[in-house]
């Protein structure tokens, strides 16, 4: 892979995606919101993934989905396609803790998977950008 240079947007990327790990890192620790929790860890994958396309040099679209960015990504690098699993798992909780009435009750499980699950992908996405 290209060593490319780490550029002010890409470390805004990845300082935002930090700043949603840290959220959740409190969110359990003072035990809240296990949807919280499950809303931050997709929106860290979702930066860290925006984060490496940035790194690429490619257009970072203003798009939602984990698998398409994965999916993008993978286009770059083969490897990506060991997230899908992961990427799949996330598609539930972007549009499901934002809205009420479709609104579920995601687990403590649910929400401990999902941040095990973001911290798998963050130490993915930065050993490709290192």
């Amino acid at each position: 892979m290209q060593n490319l240079r780490i550029t002010k947007y890409v470390s805004d990327w990845l300082r935002l995606a930090e700043d949603d790990i840290a959220t959740v890192e409190i969110l359990i620790k003072e035990n809240i919101s296990p949807n919280s929790i499950c809303f931050h860890s997709q929106q860290a994958v979702e930066k860290l993934l925006k984060g490496f396309l940035a790194y690429q040099e490619k257009n970072v679209r203003k798009v939602h989905d984990i698998k398409m960015l994965v999916s993008l990504c993978e286009e770059i690098d083969k490897e990506f396609s060991d997230l899908y699993d992961e990427a799949d798992y996330f598609s539930k909780f972007y549009i499901e803790t934002r809205y009420p009435g479709d609104f579920p009750e995601f687990s403590w499980t649910e929400a401990k998977e999902a941040f095990e699950a973001a911290k798998k992908i963050k130490e993915f996405v930065l050993a490709k950008i290192k």
